[in-house]
């Protein structure tokens, strides 16, 4: 006799959880998250009523009876202005380098130290290194200015080192200027950002390294063939995060070591937008261009992310 066939399932389905149930399962953190949140809606979102402004005649003495609509007047008055057009070549142009110098050195920084088994030794360094990203960027741009001054240690250890045969105007000609910002900016942060780099390595299992010790591999190998590789996730999302940040190369280096011998290498769209839009009191006009410097932001941060995504890396949204 056959027995009957059971035709239960051996395993039922889990119902799946509202969205609802899920908060509020989770309402500690929910509640805990809520000043956050608040801090995010007004001091980010909030503000982007203001850019209606940008496609208005904004006069502030008549500010009471309304801003007359102005259309795309704004942008057409920017992009017809080559000192605008120069001020994005000059951001894109110093983003690109501070992202690649600085990438590259914070990389390099993070491996050197991985590879110190002094931990007393590693600590200075990595303690030495990171001190200069609290430093106010006034006094690190007033030291860079007296480093590179005509008579300066810069142009007299070049001199001593027949590098050079005269003085070299390091601080009134354009072609330097971005050249001194890459250098401004990896001592100041070099050492902040190689510190997410070298919590990556640290967590990098440690047999990988024995295993490839054991197959003959070499310091340089086994850097090249697991630490790399280990940090591999983590410079993708940062490189996407930066990328998403290409039109903020920056202003305070830029207003404070700019002059007017160098101000078409130096003006980027901040300074552009201070000079132009606040200081002169064309609002709608600041607006447009810091609108236009935010939807670039947003396009290139997507289409890393897509990218990325494309090429099945891990991605950041």
């Amino acid at each position: 006799m056959t027995g009957a066939v059971n035709n239960t399932p051996l395993l039922t389905k889990k119902k799946k959880k509202s969205i609802f149930k899920i908060l509020w399962d989770q309402k500690l953190l929910m509640l805990m998250s809520v000043p956050v949140l608040l801090y995010v809606l007004f001091f980010n979102y909030y503000p982007l009523w203001g850019w209606r402004y940008a496609f208005q005649n904004l006069d502030l003495n008549n500010f009471k009876k309304g801003a007359e609509w102005f259309g795309l007047g704004n942008f057409e008055w920017l992009f017809g202005r080559e000192d605008f057009l120069n001020s994005i070549r000059n951001t894109l142009a110093m983003s690109v380098i501070n992202l690649i110098v600085g990438t590259l050195a914070s990389i390099l920084l993070a491996i050197l130290l991985n590879e110190v088994r002094n931990r007393g030794f590693k600590r200075t360094v990595q303690t030495v290194t990171y001190l200069p990203h609290f430093l106010s960027m006034v006094i690190v741009v007033g030291m860079a200015q007296n480093m590179f001054l005509t008579d300066g240690p810069i142009n007299n250890m070049l001199i001593a080192s027949r590098l050079i045969d005269k003085p070299v105007f390091w601080l009134g000609e354009g072609k330097y200027f971005w050249i001194l910002v890459a250098i401004i900016n990896v001592w100041k942060e070099v050492g902040w950002n190689s510190i997410i780099y070298i919590s990556t390595m640290t967590s990098i299992d440690p047999t990988l390294y024995e295993a490839a010790s054991i197959d003959g591999a070499g310091r340089f190998k086994r850097i090249l063939h697991v630490t790399l590789p280990g940090i591999k996730s983590t410079f993708v999302v940062l490189l996407i995060m930066n990328i998403g940040h290409l039109m903020e190369a920056g202003f305070e280096i830029q207003y404070l070591l700019g002059n007017e011998q160098v101000i078409d290498f130096s003006q980027t769209i901040d300074v552009f937008v201070m000079k132009y839009g606040i200081s002169s009191g064309n609002y709608g006009r600041a607006i447009a261009a810091g609108m236009f410097k935010s939807i670039v932001g947003i396009i290139l941060l997507f289409g890393a992310n897509f990218v990325a995504k494309k090429l099945d890396e891990d991605t950041l949204l």
